[in-house]
């Protein structure tokens, strides 16, 4: 079993009222930062953009509204499934998009086989390089 989940889904870039579009938008995720989802879009002349955000943000935010912050993730319709916004912002800038939840959710549970949400662990070496950290202190305290 690989470590690493990646889908593409066709998210709508909502750029006005009027004016809308449709995007591949790549969503990736890996076991080594099992808290992490990143989400990758590439606009017609500008360079990939990719948002990193946490799994659990976007879990929460497809029963309801989730994130504080520069990433924001609601349901379209809160009585039911269907799709979610994804608003993303920077500055006074935001980007918006809509999704349908059931590519969201197979992704989801994908990086659920991989690294089960509750049961992620503090990388192995952050421990390591902490353990040995305290012991030079001492050493030399």
């Amino acid at each position: 079993m690989t470590d690493t989940v990646q889908a593409e889904v066709t998210m709508s870039f909502l750029v006005s009222e009027e004016l809308t579009f449709r995007i591949p938008v790549e969503l990736a995720f890996t076991g080594a930062d099992p808290y992490a989802i990143r989400l990758t879009f590439d606009l017609p002349g500008d360079a990939p953009v990719t948002w990193t955000f946490g799994r659990e943000l976007l879990l929460d935010g497809l029963s309801g509204p989730a994130g504080a912050g520069d990433v924001r993730i609601e349901p379209v319709s809160p009585e039911r499934l269907g799709d979610v916004f994804i608003s993303l912002r920077v500055g006074h800038d935001t980007a918006l998009f809509r999704a349908g939840a059931a590519p969201l959710v197979a992704f989801l549970d994908r990086t659920d086989r991989v690294v089960p949400m509750g049961e992620e662990e503090v990388c192995d070496t952050l421990d390591t390089a902490l353990d040995r950290i305290l012991t030079e202190a001492q050493q030399t305290g």
